[in-house]
């Protein structure tokens, strides 16, 4: 069943949460999400935290709908935009749909490592800023819901310089598709 807007209008922290083992699909690509990371408008690492601008006008608008900005100017990354001003990094996705033109388009036979990180699974998927502010209930973009009663961890996020301690890293436990492995307790 295709996720409706209604699934994304709560707290980014919860979605982002609830997206692992759902499945992501974008123009005839796509895979199991295996690691999220939330941004609330009131976190100093969001893009939203100090009001909207031409960059982050999609984190303000519809609930449901992609927020897709260039990082670092050097690759691509998708968000799910929630309530207003927040959203959910989708940093990683087990490849199952398209993987031919996944592998062309990284260059890769790495099924591992095809979507391992943010960067990674929007050029193998071919998200680019054209796709900012797309729909993800269509019939071309669209999550599904998915794998029930998985077991999900949580760390804090990576790559940010603040607020990077906040646990709003989620990911499906014993995912080899990570980004990053997460700590484990000992």
């Amino acid at each position: 069943m295709i996720l409706t807007d209604s699934f994304y209008s709560r707290d980014a922290v919860t979605v982002a949460e609830a997206l692992i083992g759902c499945k992501f699909v974008f123009n005839n690509t796509g895979g199991i999400i295996v690691e999220t990371e939330a941004y609330r408008s009131d976190d100093p690492a969001s893009h939203s935290f100090n009001g909207p601008t031409t960059r982050n006008r999609t984190m303000f608008g519809p609930a449901g709908h992609l927020y897709v900005y260039r990082s670092y100017g050097l690759h691509w990354c998708a968000n799910v935009v929630c309530t207003p001003g927040s959203a959910v990094l989708i940093r990683a996705v087990e490849p199952t749909m398209g993987l031919d033109l996944m592998k062309m388009r990284r260059n890769s036979e790495n099924l591992t490592n095809l979507c391992s990180g943010p960067g990674k699974l929007t050029q193998a998927m071919g998200i680019t800023s054209e796709a900012d502010g797309t729909s993800l209930s269509g019939e071309t973009a669209f999550v599904k819901s998915g794998m029930t009663g998985v077991s999900v961890v949580t760390g804090p996020r990576i790559g940010i310089s603040k607020a990077a301690d906040y646990p709003w890293r989620f990911g499906l436990l014993g995912s080899r598709f990570l980004s990053r492995k997460f700590q484990t307790s000992p």
